[in-house]
């Protein structure tokens, strides 16, 4: 099956693992990469637009594009955080055909299905990556955020954030 038959949020999520036999471990082999300070001065956010489902492979693929993408311009002076986890656990109830099938199996009307991967679930609003820089690294980081946008599905929009700065509850609003 392909990635996008498994975006759609639909019903309840998959995750209780003490049920599940033979649930696949996530792809992703880091959630943290670079180096954490206290004086970062900006922060920048992948954001999700659309509520949709986002495949740990395509999450790993992304996570590795920012890493080297930050690791050549900016070498240490980065912090990466992977926010979405993935917890959900895709089912695929599969079908025989290929040779000497003259139509595709029909199975079961709303069959079980075997584990066959995971997934996050992504709400609008909410930070799918984040970055944290110091000022001369924000356009890199901008374009390591565009980069990865590319390899996840639907749309998504980079917020810059000062780090250290109040915000007024006009500016929280916006």
């Amino acid at each position: 099956m392909k990635a996008r038959n498994y975006r759609r949020t639909e019903g309840m999520p998959y995750t209780r693992e003490e049920y599940i036999h033979g649930a696949p471990e996530p792809k992703i082999s880091k959630y943290t990469m670079g180096t954490y300070r206290e004086d970062y001065t900006h922060e920048l956010e992948l954001v999700a637009l659309e509520e949709l489902q986002v495949r740990d492979v395509a999450l790993e693929s992304a996570r590795v594009a920012i890493g080297k993408t930050l690791s050549a311009k900016l070498g240490e002076n980065y912090f990466l955080e992977l926010k979405a986890h993935p917890h959900i656990v895709l089912r695929e109830n599969k079908m025989i055909f290929g040779a000497h099938a003259d139509r595709l199996q029909e199975g079961m009307r709303r069959a079980f299905g075997k584990p066959i991967g995971r997934a996050a679930r992504l709400e609008p609003g909410k930070p799918v990556f984040r970055v944290l820089v110091y000022e001369n690294g924000v356009n890199a980081a901008k374009e390591a955020l565009e980069l990865a946008s590319k390899k996840l599905p639907k749309s998504y929009r980079i917020v810059i954030n000062e780090l250290g700065k109040l915000k007024t509850a006009s500016q929280l609003n916006a």
